[in-house]
């Protein structure tokens, strides 16, 4: 009977190991100041994952500078799915063969399940008066942003403040005289958008940081609600939140299905109603209008009504060499 007992034992073990070791996992490597939505994301994903499929799955997530973060998954980190901040990411490791040639054809809206803006936040009382973008060339108001070399929260930064000036009927050289302007105030560069929040609100550097619209959400949960006023400024840019599978890492896992189970999700109203409470927003409209009093209304421009596109914009503002490397030598 004992002899029975244990061969009974060894028996549910191997069952007990195959069944953990038959558990997809999957690794979402994105963009920093989206950890908090995909933590709360995933949690949906796999209940509903485990109710339509009955099958369980795990997901990993990888958060930093979007660019750092394709620069990571094109030099190896096994990521089944890449949600970024800008194209350009998703676009450079399309070009080393890491994502398809076509992968913003193969979800909707480009591939792009949500948007966000720029926005400001500034201390409580908004003691400099910050109202709009001429405000961060005052002297004296010091401006935390990100590296736009490193993060998208950067680029998306850089590219609002130069296109404000072009919504407002000035010249692309006039934007320019802005940009340098405002970079003369920044003290310091933030190499992602959460570490941008540490250096205003932990290390107490900086009158107002540029940041995304779903960070005010974030610096309200981690750093408490009062901490900071949120400033719509008249006019931003529209940024798209680009996912794509990474064809590198589910060709050898064979975890295609799951992937775009999951990417897919982020097209749900489940998935958008999560986007929405984070104040990403959703592409949905009934989400959207459900949620008016989070989402302000703001005079939008995209990346193609004066940069044509983001690759346009890396190549001629960000690329080594580009007017950025020009404008923040000259601010300093």
């Amino acid at each position: 009977m004992k002899k029975l007992t244990l061969v009974v034992f060894s028996v549910l073990s191997v069952l007990v190991s195959s069944m953990s070791f038959a558990q997809t996992t999957l690794l979402n490597v994105s963009y920093d100041v989206a950890r908090e939505f995909y933590k709360d994301f995933n949690a949906a994903f796999v209940e509903q994952y485990k109710k339509t499929t009955g099958k369980e799955i795990k997901i990993d997530q990888s958060h930093g500078g979007s660019s750092a973060q394709a620069r990571a998954v094109n030099d190896g980190l096994a990521a089944d799915v890449v949600t970024m901040n800008t194209t350009t990411d998703v676009e450079f490791l399309a070009s080393t063969g890491v994502v398809a040639k076509d992968w913003a054809k193969q979800f909707a809206f480009d591939a792009s399940p949500t948007t966000s803006t720029m926005l400001f936040l500034v201390r409580r009382g908004n003691p400099k008066g910050i109202k709009d973008w001429n405000d961060l060339i005052k002297p004296g108001v010091k401006v935390i942003v990100v590296n736009p070399k490193t993060g998208g929260n950067g680029r998306m930064a850089y590219l609002a403040a130069w296109g404000q000036v072009r919504k407002n009927g000035g010249t692309d050289a006039q934007a320019q005289e802005f940009v340098t302007e405002m970079f003369k105030n920044v003290p310091i560069l933030a190499k992602g958008g959460r570490d941008a929040t540490s250096i205003f609100l932990q290390r107490n550097i900086g009158d107002v940081l540029i940041t995304f619209e779903s960070e005010v959400v974030s610096v309200n949960r981690e750093f408490g609600e009062g901490k900071v006023d949120v400033i719509h400024p008249s006019s931003s840019i529209v940024t798209e939140n680009p996912v794509a599978i990474v064809d590198r890492t589910v060709n050898k896992k064979g975890t295609r299905e799951q992937a775009k189970a999951y990417l897919d999700f982020l097209y749900s109203e489940q998935g958008q109603e999560i986007a929405a409470r984070h104040a990403i927003r959703p592409r949905s409209q009934t989400v959207l209008d459900k949620h008016r009093d989070i989402f302000k209304p703001i005079a939008f421009f995209t990346v193609a009504d004066y940069f044509g596109s983001l690759s346009e914009a890396q190549k001629i503002h960000f690329n080594d060499g580009g007017l950025f490397d020009k404008i923040y030598t000259t601010g300093k």
